[in-house]
């Protein structure tokens, strides 16, 4: 089976030229009507024509997705994205997690479409030794699922060339924070292609227990696209849309 490698992300949006604009105060550039860049990632912003996204909307939904910016000051960075139309899926800010989980600093939130997205502060990474003086967005570092059975799941990337390099349970109350949610205990299993480019998080919530899964046709606005070189466009166990590059 031909091996995936993640080239970007696919958005369904209301309004592409407001999504421009929001997603070009993330760090992105726009190549195209409708395409924009930010190093090696693509992002692609179609009209949508479907459903908004679901409400309400919980970082545990099981149709979740959110691709994550890498940042080298994530303060500055979440002032600049909610003045830029972003609404917070965390409370209280950045939240620095334990440890045990990589003491990254991160944060949730959500574009104007309703999109889920990170910023990551990750400490002694490449993308804070390469940074540019003067950057605050560095990149895109990953997308998170949500998935329903985490054997599973790992099974079906690992058919397609993805290795497993890490795997945590977060719980606590800075995941709670994250996550906007009370009670949070995940499971997270970190998968690398075998060539570069981002990596994939499948996040496999005990609870609180997500809400029953609903189906999202392919024009809705929660039907978001891993764009994919190599391989083929396919849909993953739990209804995650896997698109070939172009």
């Amino acid at each position: 089976m031909d091996e995936l490698r993640i080239a970007g992300i696919g958005l369904n949006v209301a309004s592409v030229e407001r999504a421009t604009a929001f997603y070009a105060a993330l760090g992105f550039t726009e190549v195209g009507p409708g395409e924009m860049v930010f190093g090696h990632a693509r992002l692609e912003l179609a009209t949508a024509t479907g459903a908004a996204y679901p409400e309400p909307r919980a970082a545990n939904d099981p149709w979740f997705q959110h691709f994550a910016v890498a940042v080298a000051d994530i303060e500055a960075a979440a002032a600049a994205v909610l003045a830029a139309g972003a609404t917070p899926i965390s409370r209280g800010g950045p939240q620095l997690l334990p440890p045990n989980t990589g003491s990254v600093t991160a944060y949730k939130f959500r574009d104007p479409d309703g999109h889920a997205l990170e910023l990551s502060l990750i400490p002694g990474s490449g993308w804070l030794r390469d940074a540019k003086p003067g950057a605050m967005f560095l990149g895109v570092d990953h997308t998170a699922i949500a998935v329903a059975d985490l054997v599973a799941s790992q099974s079906w990337y690992e058919a397609r060339g993805f290795r497993e390099t890490g795997r945590s349970r977060n719980t606590g109350p800075e995941q709670d924070r994250l996550d906007g949610l009370d009670g949070v205990v995940v499971d997270i299993v970190a998968l690398a292609p075998e060539r570069s480019g981002p990596h994939l998080e499948l996040l496999c919530y005990q609870t609180p227990k997500p809400a029953p899964p609903q189906s999202i046709g392919d024009h809705d606005v929660a039907a978001t696209k891993t764009i994919a070189a190599g391989g083929k466009s396919e849909i993953d166990p739990d209804g995650h849309r896997i698109v070939s590059e172009s």
